[in-house]
């Protein structure tokens, strides 16, 4: 694919406390390199990729259709100090990749904090967000177990995978699994009948959204 030749643009946010490797695990998803000498993010950071999309229906089979996706992967800082910034950008993302380090009791307990930033300055009160357990290569050093992070990601109702930027597992599959629920979003706004004007005179009713809000299927 030439530059511009794409049929969507979506943008993914990683996001989660420092160290937990944002940055290593975005590189192995666009360059499937890891490269453990990457230091701290300092404000915010992305890398690019372009992916085919298939499309599928509710009950999994595919479509038919293919989509060119430009993915944009945000990479922010996970200190206290650049949080004002990181938070920035979360209204413009459509995706939230939320990491914590298996190997960091802490890191996963902070996890709910980052889920309150999200719910506070993403662009609905219920994003598309994966959550990722990083550093499953290091089975020796795990602090975090599998069983916890999976009840607390069904407590919030998504997605879970425990991957390692080290040795590629479960990496792609995360973000493919973040890029479809934020294209199934996508398609349920385009199919969504337009909402009938009050009284005929073309106000909206109470309670609809704006032509410019993000509101989609929230």
């Amino acid at each position: 694919m030439t530059d511009g030749d794409y049929d969507y643009l979506i943008k993914l946010l990683a996001l989660g406390d420092s160290g937990v490797g944002k940055t290593t695990f975005l590189y192995r998803y666009t360059d499937n390199k890891f490269n453990p000498k990457f230091i701290t993010t300092v404000g915010i950071d992305f890398r690019e990729k372009r992916v085919v999309y298939t499309a599928s229906n509710p009950n999994g089979a595919t479509t038919g259709k293919t989509f060119k996706v430009h993915l944009q992967l945000w990479d922010t800082a996970g200190q206290e100090r650049f949080r004002s910034l990181t938070t920035a950008f979360f209204r413009d993302a459509m995706g939230f990749l939320l990491m914590f380090d298996l190997t960091s009791q802490q890191s996963f307990l902070n996890v709910r904090n980052w889920m309150s930033q999200l719910q506070a300055n993403a662009y609905c009160e219920n994003p598309d967000i994966v959550l990722i357990g990083n550093k499953a290569d290091l089975a020796d050093q795990r602090e975090v177990q599998e069983k916890q992070a999976k009840e607390l990601a069904d407590k919030y109702g998504i997605p879970y995978f425990e991957t390692s930027a080290a040795t590629g597992v479960e990496v792609d599959k995360a973000v493919i699994t973040l890029l479809d629920l934020v294209m199934k979003r996508m398609e349920q706004c385009v199919d969504k009948p337009p909402a009938e004007p009050a009284n005929g005179n073309g106000a909206t009713k109470l309670g609809e959204a704006q032509p410019n809000e993000k509101k989609c299927a929230c």
